[in-house]
């Protein structure tokens, strides 16, 4: 029995340990052999965010339907033009008639009082102050709804999956960068390029689809879903008083704004951090994989900023010196108007003769004879500019 028990405590005793866990995967490769768990979806990896997130974009679409209300209250169709309105039942708020602003909106004068761009106004009265008023404003209700329904849908997209900070920082400089890019080829008919601030969020989703490719399962329905918005929208800018160099110079800065500066998905950082990759390992392994995130790419980043300060710089620098594009590119004015039996793309300035009797006012076009009788004669100013316009178009 002694012996029996002294050979099983030898065994016991010689038995080799277990063998060491094995070592961790180098850091150049765990992030990247994890990949495929990390992929997320373009459109439903939002639905999982916070709705907090989508703070800056809801602000931007308050403030745009502020100006729009305040614009119809200052146009006042109702009194200005003797309650020939389209929707009068509104009154105050109602739209000018149909001919005259087909996207029920204000008179080209109103537009021009409450900020729209015009070349005369740069170059004569040096108002730069509409340089900041020009991407607030919208042509008429439909372009708000349209719109602002765009900016929603993008935005929202955009802010939860990269942050309200980088997504109001792309908003406000593609906004300022299409109202320079529209004021070396506006001509002297008031528009507006509210418009510009969403084309820069598409030009920055489709960068950040290009950028984080193989991160998205649905990237086709997400370039789909870029293309029909702007299609929608750009078509849109072909109709009179809305701005569409203001919308190719959003587009072309929000591209490049969005490879300088959506470099991290929030959603794929957060999951990476509660998966326990790499950042289990040691806090140094942490700050490098923040390190590899952020210096990711350096090239393309550096590329972008510099092609993004030469845009916005170049554009500043020709609308300090009143620089017209327009003479160099004669076919650019079709990008922003196409001509329909309806309205004119010409640039050129209307007069008409004016004659009262019996309490009614006569405009004839000096241009192609045209004429029509108002039943009124107070009227202002701008107010027959207005109506000279529609009758010689």
């Amino acid at each position: 029995m002694a012996s029996g028990g002294s050979e099983l405590k030898m065994q016991i005793a010689i038995k080799p340990p277990p063998p060491p866990p094995p070592p961790p995967p180098p850091f150049a490769t765990e992030f990247t052999e994890n990949s495929e768990e990390l992929k997320i979806s373009f459109f439903k990896s939002s639905s999982r965010r916070p709705r907090g997130d989508t703070c800056v974009v809801s602000v931007f679409v308050l403030l745009h339907i502020v100006a729009f209300v305040a614009m119809m209250l200052v146009n006042d169709c109702w009194s200005n033009s003797h309650e020939e309105c389209a929707f009068g039942v509104l009154g105050r708020l109602s739209f000018q008639p149909l001919p005259e602003n087909p996207l029920l909106g204000p008179s080209a004068s109103t537009l021009e009082k409450m900020g729209g761009l015009r070349r005369k106004s740069l170059t004569e009265y040096r108002q730069i102050w509409r340089l900041f008023t020009f991407p607030c404003m919208h042509a008429g209700l439909i372009h708000l709804v349209i719109n602002l329904s765009s900016v929603i849908f993008v935005g929202i997209q955009l802010e939860h999956e990269y942050g309200p900070v980088r997504t109001g920082i792309i908003y406000l400089l593609s906004a300022f960068t299409g109202t320079l890019v529209a004021a070396l080829f506006v001509q002297n008919s008031p528009s507006v390029g509210s418009s510009g601030a969403l084309f820069g969020l598409l030009g920055a989703v489709l960068s950040g689809i290009i950028r984080n490719w193989k991160l998205y399962t649905d990237r086709v329905l997400a370039l789909g879903s870029v293309l029909v918005v702007f299609t929608i929208n750009f078509g849109l800018g072909l109709l009179p008083y809305i701005d569409n160099f203001a919308n190719v110079g959003g587009l072309v800065s929000g591209f490049l704004l969005g490879f300088m500066i959506l470099f991290t998905l929030q959603h794929r950082e957060e999951k990476a951090q509660t998966k326990g990759y790499s950042l289990s390992y040691s806090f140094k392994n942490s700050l490098k994989l923040k390190m590899k995130q952020k210096l990711d790419k350096p090239i393309l980043r550096s590329v972008s900023l510099f092609l993004f300060a030469v845009l916005f710089s170049g554009c500043l620098v020709g609308v300090i010196f009143e620089f017209d594009l327009n003479q160099y590119c004669i076919w650019c004015r079709y990008i922003d108007c196409v001509p329909f039996k309806k309205w004119h793309c010409k640039d050129v300035a209307f007069s008409c003769a004016t004659m009262v009797s019996n309490q009614e006012l006569t405009l004839t076009c000096l241009s192609n004879g045209n004429f029509k009788v108002f039943p009124f004669t107070d009227i202002s100013q701008s107010r027959i500019n207005d109506l000279c316009g529609l009758i010689c178009s």
